[in-house]
């Protein structure tokens, strides 16, 4: 590396994608990592390897256009990188991973738009617009078909939770569809038009077919004649041509992803009456208290339906009543969303008559598949795990280690079969602390985080952690002291904030005593530059990413990550057992 420290190379590595230069001859060594990341690779064609999304423009409103790849950064922290691994490798797994999808029922009356100066999630001027996001990341997933390092067909797409935005009905079928495949109309209530806050009239939101000089417009976002009308037109989704699994987010199980689902605001899910405003102090308040304190934001919202908001009339839906838990598996159930496969998506007829959210499955040839329900229904993003499924995931583990470490840290002997193990779950470590009781299961226990870090590291064959959550690229290493007890966890942004990336996964043995999980982004299969006057399907879903990037109260260069949290190999001791 010519002296320079694997911190400087990836703080470097990270400036590049900003523009930003942290030693001399950073360019030249950012070239010389990208051709290296390519001579390493099968192919880089489709990923964040060949091109990323890059801002131009010294105005307000930043255009989009492809920018130079992200190199692979090499990570050492759990195993040392011998020489020479590219010719032993050996493809044990290749996958994808989504998370973070938030389809949105953007006329929905439940949903916070008139908190987004408080709360960037409560309301994004691309939302009209996430259905078809989703559906051209899944073109782009087609398109790829492969992993760039292992050359491995992809096996399967893991959707890690938040598929929906508000746990609507309809929301789901937009999901089930988008990843099967099949016609859809991205519109609730009047079928013939747009009833939500973006053309309200009001300066709070950004009015894009309206000349409103409105508080989006003063921040430089433009004015599309036709953008409404234009999102809420049906179209045909190719679907996904792997199989694919789901896991449940906490918005796909309580209300905006933050207040306990009780069924009291049911009727108003199906009503007329939307709140589209209210004063200041009142939005401080209601933001407040969805972080803190949901029974005060009941009442809250309470008030606001009683006068005490800028209120508008909707066409009902009935579509938009929200769904069990029970109802998710059973949506999933349905043989018009089979797709790809397989039969359920992971969720089986026991799933849909108990509600029970997590499973395993056959991820690869020797290799198991886990995903876990990590949401609380006691309301709170945050989440953690019930006792119940504690014990069963350890239960799991067993059945499938050669070998464990009991609480004391002794070797404890199991039976003669032994799989790498990868887990799936919404939540990730850091935000697993949420442990109140939940609602429908009183008496039952709450864990957090760091005890399922615990329970992870006690199986030597836990290779990987794949969550989502915190609309964030983060990798984090597991287990430094003890190589054996090792693990990474892979925790990829969101596609409804920028940058909107999804993962590719793969694993790769080196026989050498190590393995490699080399982890690449993908942005969806949209073009880069944007013309406002295309409202084609590609143009809008163009339209989508750069909306992202200029949502004034967002902040995409923080979830973005650093280079070691993009496109990397991870090496890990290989588990003695396999």
């Amino acid at each position: 590396m010519g002296g320079i420290s694997r911190r400087r190379l990836v703080a470097g590595m990270a400036g590049a994608g900003a523009g930003v230069a942290l030693w001399p001859g950073r360019a030249a060594a950012r070239e010389r990592a990208l051709t290296r990341s390519a001579e390493r690779a099968v192919r880089i064609g489709g990923t964040t390897l060949e091109q990323v999304a890059m801002p131009v423009g010294d105005g307000a409103y930043k255009r989009l256009v492809a920018g130079p790849g992200w190199p692979l950064v090499v990570r050492g922290e759990l195993a040392g990188a011998d020489g020479g691994r590219d010719a032993r490798r050996a493809g044990l797994a290749s996958f994808v991973q989504f998370t973070d999808l938030h389809l949105t029922d953007t006329e929905s009356p439940v949903r916070f738009e008139y908190l987004a100066r408080f709360n960037d999630s409560a309301h994004r001027p691309q939302e009209t617009l996430t259905v078809r996001g989703a559906s051209s990341l899944v073109e782009r997933v087609n398109a790829v078909r492969q992993g760039p390092y292992t050359g491995l067909p992809f096996s399967f797409v893991m959707a890690t939770g938040d598929n929906t935005d508000n746990h609507e009905r309809i929301e789901l079928d937009w999901y089930l569809t988008v990843m099967s495949g099949g016609r859809i109309t991205p519109n609730s209530g009047d079928p013939g038009r747009y009833e939500g806050v973006q053309n309200s009239g009001s300066g709070m939101y950004w009015n894009p077919e309206s000349g409103l000089q409105d508080a989006y417009k003063a921040k430089g976002l433009p004015l599309i004649p036709g953008l409404l009308s234009s999102a809420i037109r049906p179209f045909d989704a190719p679907g996904l041509s792997v199989p694919w699994y789901t896991t449940v987010g906490n918005h796909d199980d309580s209300i905006e992803g933050s207040l306990p689902d009780l069924g009291l605001l049911n009727d108003l899910y199906t009503g007329a009456r939307k709140v589209e405003g209210c004063d200041d102090a009142t939005a401080r308040q209601l933001a407040d208290a969805l972080l803190h304190d949901p029974g005060e934001a009941v009442l809250l919202l309470g008030k606001l339906l009683a006068g005490g908001g800028a209120l508008r009339t909707v066409t009902p839906d009935e579509r938009r009543h929200p769904f069990t838990p029970a109802e998710f598996a059973r949506a999933h159930l349905d043989p018009a969303h089979t797709g790809a496969g397989p039969v359920g998506h992971g969720f089986s007829q026991e799933s849909a008559d108990s509600g029970r959210l997590y499973y395993t499955f056959d991820l690869a040839d020797n290799v198991l598949g886990i995903s876990l329900d990590t949401t609380n229904r006691a309301g709170f993003a945050d989440g953690s795990l019930g006792t119940a499924q504690l014990h069963w995931l350890e239960s799991v583990l067993k059945a499938n280690s050669g070998h464990w470490y009991d609480g004391d840290g002794h070797v404890v002997r199991g039976g003669s079969q032994s799989r790498l193990v990868v887990v799936f779950s919404h939540h990730t470590s850091g935000t697993m602390g949420n442990l109140l009781p939940d609602p429908y299961r009183l008496f039952e226990g709450r864990h957090s985080g760091a005890e399922l870090v615990a329970l992870l590291q006690r199986f030597p064959n836990v290779v990987a952690w794949v969550n989502g959550h915190t609309h964030t690229n983060q990798i984090i290493p597991h287990g430094h002291s003890i190589p054996e007890r090792a693990f990474w966890e892979i925790n990829t942004a969101s596609h409804v904030d920028y940058p909107h990336h999804a993962r590719i996964i793969e694993i790769a043995d080196n026989h050498d005593g190590t393995l490699s999980l080399f982890t690449t982004l993908i942005e969806s299969a949209a073009p880069y530059r944007t013309d406002f006057a295309d409202t084609s399907d590609p143009g809008l879903a163009a339209l989508y990413r750069e909306l992202a990037y200029n949502d004034p109260y967002a902040t995409p260069a923080t979830r973005i990550g650093t280079a070691a949290d993009h496109n990397t190999e991870l090496l890990l001791t290989r588990p003695a057992t396999t």
